[in-house]
């Protein structure tokens, strides 16, 4: 491989004609500020800031979102479909997902389904949708698990597409009817005889910082400001074009670092006669 070897001068003498253009621009506008240059700072700053705090954000959060294996809670989904002393709270139950991995779910799905209310469905739906460069790109890809109990659906779509779920979701489904790929109709007897579809409902859990935690202060500062600027943006329901109508938003507390326990003593008072 041939290297050319530049003159030091050459260097030199473009890096100084640079700094110098640059350095009229500057002296140029900073005789703006004073009639109104500050604004703009101001405006760029808070920008700048906002989204180093989501990034921030982010970052720390991936760091505590625990992932699953599905196929580790297989045995326990169908034994949960099939309890019949369990009220049936849907024929098609489906999450959002952000699980990268199309065999993995968040813990907090798992806990959704199992543990804050035993959620019996039919079929289990999970969803991901995957922002991708190209700006109008529109793909899906179905996956199948245990003889279609679990069907998971990853959405590939370029940052030019609005992400109207309910409405892509639907397309899907009617795309798997015509390939016969799945049956949607009502499992309930009565409904099943003439042909009538089961209910679909949609959960979407929306974090929030438990009390909880114990995080260190610049860690809480970035944290507490992220969820401050949520409260003012779009919910996740809106954002992904979900039907309000039948969608489940779900509280969830994250604990990134558990708070140290409190010494309790108990006091045993003598009874009195």
């Amino acid at each position: 491989m041939i290297r050319k070897k530049w003159n030091p001068a050459v260097i030199i003498s473009l890096a100084l004609i640079f700094l110098t253009v640059e350095s009229a621009f500057l002296i140029a506008n900073l005789e703006k500020f004073p009639h109104g240059g500050y604004i703009t700072l101001g405006i760029g700053g808070l920008l700048v800031a906002l989204m180093y705090i989501m990034i921030k954000a982010k970052i720390i959060g991936r760091k505590y979102v625990e992932m699953v294996k599905l196929k580790n809670y297989e045995t326990l989904i169908k034994q949960l479909s099939g309890d019949e002393s369990i009220p049936k709270y849907s024929t098609h139950l489906v999450f959002m997902t952000g699980a990268e991995r199309n065999d993995e779910i968040e813990e907090k799905i798992v806990h959704s389904i199992f543990q804050k209310q035993p959620k019996r469905a039919d079929i289990y739906w999970f969803i991901h949708v995957n922002t991708v460069e190209e700006p109008y790109r529109a793909d899906y890809e179905v996956t199948h698990f245990y003889e279609e109990d679990v069907i998971r659906i990853d959405f590939s779509l370029g940052f030019r597409v609005q992400p109207r779920i309910s409405q892509m979701f639907r397309q899907v489904v009617e795309d798997m009817v015509l390939n016969k790929d799945i049956d949607i109709t009502s499992r309930y007897q009565s409904l099943n005889q003439n042909k009538v579809v089961g209910d679909f409902r949609f959960v979407v859990i929306q974090k929030y910082l438990s009390y909880d935690n114990q995080l260190p202060l610049f860690q809480r500062v970035i944290l507490n400001a992220y969820f401050s600027i949520k409260k003012l943006s779009l919910s996740e329901p809106k954002a992904y074009g979900l039907d309000s109508s039948n969608v489940l938003v779900e509280k969830f507390p994250l604990v990134f670092s558990q708070a140290k326990q409190v010494p309790l003593r108990r006091v045993i008072r003598n009874k009195q006669p």
